[in-house]
């Protein structure tokens, strides 16, 4: 998995509401965009439909950070794909959810993850690239190209059916239905966004 230094420093030209708005924002060329988007924090957007969320609220998520760069790609006739990826999550890849998991007895738990394709590379602005970067993800469970629009119903029902069958066929996963392991899911990314609720939670277990 790489980060938004291996993009081509391609010049934005005017072409719709997105390249726009990088402009508008001092970011002329895909690269500086995309790490634009990289800087900013990681937090849930409410209106993931509206492709502009991630810089009206200078946050977002896998999802709505690489629809966007997505969405700039395709307004600037770049060839760069938005892949939806499923993976095994733990604190090593993904820092923050280990105690939660821990505290359901879980070691791992499949999680949905959004990132970008450039020239056969797998590119992601949402893990850190600086002198102590999490363990990379290694492998993806499973793989598929997906539009921009395809990050709200359609990536949690993909993810759903995927957990529905992890259930079934993983000893892990024993005495859990689906609904729990979604709640699980669900303490892991606020866990990750800095949720007060969930902060408590970790402190007292």
């Amino acid at each position: 998995m790489h980060s938004w230094n291996l993009l081509e420093p391609v010049a934005l030209k005017p072409a719709g509401d997105v390249s726009a708005a990088f402009i508008r924002a001092g970011s002329l060329d895909y690269r500086a965009a995309a790490r634009l988007v990289s800087r900013l924090p990681y937090g849930r957007n409410p209106n993931i439909s509206d492709p502009l969320i991630v810089m009206r609220e200078n946050r977002g998520t896998c999802s709505t950070k690489h629809a966007l760069l997505r969405r700039l790609a395709t307004e600037q006739g770049l060839n760069v794909a938005l892949v939806l990826g499923i993976y095994e999550m733990h604190e090593r890849n993904t820092p923050g959810v280990g105690l939660i998991l821990k505290k359901h007895g879980l070691v791992v738990l499949p999680e949905a993850h959004c990132y970008l394709r450039y020239s056969e590379k797998r590119i992601d602005v949402t893990r850190e690239i600086g002198s102590h970067p999490p363990k990379a993800i290694a492998q993806f469970l499973y793989e598929e190209d997906i539009g921009a629009e395809q990050i709200t119903d359609y990536k949690a029902t993909l993810h759903r059916q995927f957990l529905r069958r992890w259930i079934a066929e993983s000893s892990g996963a024993s005495g859990y239905d689906l609904d729990e392991i979604w709640r699980i899911r669900e303490e892991c990314i606020a866990a990750l966004s800095g949720d007060p609720s969930v902060v408590a939670v970790r402190s007292s277990a």
